[in-house]
């Protein structure tokens, strides 16, 4: 009899221990389904009872979520809902058309998400050609790059990094999930025949000023870019 009444006790227990975790499971889908941006775990364990474990619920939510038409997905740290990639096509109509990026920009913004923080100059350096005004405005307007701060040489030059739009766009957690030099070379990406020791940078994700960076100034939001005189771009 006693032996009964004890498994009726764990029974009971744990059906209230799962209507629980149901319950909590219900409040973050409804925390991330309300959010127009991506949350981080912190702000979703403050919105949870004290003492219960935020990731592993979100990793249990983004298991439940795995098969649907609307995926729970970790890009730059943070949560959130989207639709699932393999159905996308079909809300193209729905999609407002972009303009493509140019050859130059497309340089340019690979220089910056593998070489960041990185200067005008340095940029140029690597392409071999002069990065002009419109190339850095189109990569600023767009969100995907930002203005860190400045470098700690003659001149004082600006220096540049990805933003979290990057990442969320290009479906990121963190930026040493860019492609590497072999995944490089087998999307034809690279010429594999490569000078001997050369390498990828591996990127920071760290967004805290380096000791050869300033902070910015007032006023840097509006730099004026243009390039100095020299060879244009291609």
């Amino acid at each position: 009899m006693r032996s009964s009444v004890a498994k009726m006790r764990v029974i009971v227990g744990n059906k209230k221990d799962e209507e629980v975790r149901a319950e909590e499971l219900r409040i973050l889908e409804a925390l991330l389904f309300a959010a127009d941006e991506p949350l981080d775990e912190k702000v979703l364990a403050a919105r949870l009872p004290a003492g219960i474990d935020a990731q592993a619920l979100l990793l249990q939510l983004q298991k439940e979520y795995a098969a649907r038409g609307v995926n729970l997905v970790r890009v730059g740290g943070k949560w959130s809902l989207r639709t699932a990639s393999d159905l996308a096509w079909l809300l193209t109509r729905e999609t407002v058309v972009t303009k493509k990026l140019s050859r130059a920009a497309i340089e340019t913004l690979a220089i910056v998400a593998y070489h960041q923080p990185v200067t005008r100059a340095e940029i140029e350096e690597i392409r071999g050609v002069t990065t002009s005004k419109g190339t850095l405005d189109v990569l600023l307007e767009t969100g995907w790059i930002r203005l860190r701060g400045r470098r700690k040489a003659p001149g004082r030059p600006v220096t540049y990094g990805t933003t979290e739009a990057f990442m969320s766009h290009f479906g990121l957690d963190v930026l040493a999930d860019l492609p590497g030099l072999d995944e490089l070379k087998g999307a034809g990406l690279m010429d594999k025949s490569l000078p001997a020791g050369f390498t990828v940078p591996v990127p920071s994700d760290d967004p805290a000023l380096r000791d050869d960076e300033d902070p910015l100034e007032p006023g840097d939001l509006d730099l004026g870019l243009a390039p100095p005189a020299g060879r244009s771009e291609e």
